[in-house]
């Protein structure tokens, strides 16, 4: 039946996006973005509640208390497709850095840039840093969050490598903070997966992080270790017994 569950949910996914692509794209033509980040938060939640129901996955969130007031930058573990709309349901008003060839998907990609994401080519090296800080600093100063995948790749469990700059350089440049976040979604849902495991996705929000004046690779390596740190804290916990 798990396996079933998961079928049904990746029908609903691929499906259910397409198809809010096609209806979301006329509207956010004509609504206010803050009517726009509606519709994308009640998307999250939307796939949320069906990932709970066919799936028996659910999430709980830690350290909601943590969110400074205002706009910021946040940097999310990258292990699964979960997160990709499971931000949305979390944090507030954002934009997310994404790769430029969801941009060439028809109705969901114009739907994307209509929510205005910053599509970087993934392979520009100084330029997409350059475009992320100059692009991201406009989305910072109308209010939204600006959520970065720092690996720049979906990552195995248990796995890492070197953060990006662009999100701690962004951060310096615009006088705001990082705030890190880490999950443990990567171990119920693996990457180029179908399966879906049965549990609870622990979310947990780390204390803000000073940027300004500060080395970008110094606060990368910060937020980084506190990441890391925490997935393995949570995994050791309920290897423990701990649910």
């Amino acid at each position: 039946m798990q396996l079933l569950g998961s079928l049904i949910f990746t029908l609903v996914f691929m499906l259910g996006t397409f198809a809010c692509g096609i209806l979301f794209f006329p509207l956010c033509l004509i609504l206010p973005f803050r009517h726009r980040w509606r519709l994308a938060n009640g998307y999250g939640h939307m796939l949320l509640f069906s990932l709970k129901w066919l799936c028996r996955l659910d999430y709980r969130v830690t350290g909601l208390d943590r969110l400074p007031a205002g706009a910021h930058v946040s940097l999310w573990k990258h292990s699964s497709s979960w997160e990709t709309f499971g931000m949305m349901a979390i944090l507030p008003q954002q934009v997310w850095v994404l790769k430029r060839e969801l941009m060439w998907l028809p109705f969901v990609g114009w739907t994307l840039a209509l929510m205005k994401s910053i599509a970087v080519n993934r392979s520009g090296g100084p330029s997409a840093v350059n475009q992320v800080v100059e692009q991201g600093k406009d989305r910072l100063q109308r209010g939204s969050w600006v959520i970065i995948f720092p690996e720049g790749t979906r990552m195995p469990p248990g796995e890492t490598r070197r953060y990006g700059s662009s999100g701690a350089l962004l951060a310096s440049q615009a006088g705001c903070q990082i705030v890190p976040v880490a999950h443990d979604a990567g171990f119920y849902w693996q990457r180029r997966s179908l399966r879906k495991l049965p549990g609870t996705i622990d979310v947990v929000i780390g204390p803000p992080i000073a940027a300004v004046n500060r080395d970008p690779r110094e606060v990368n390596a910060e937020a980084q270790a506190w990441i890391e740190k925490t997935i393995a804290e949570i995994r050791a916990r309920k290897k423990g017994g701990e649910r």
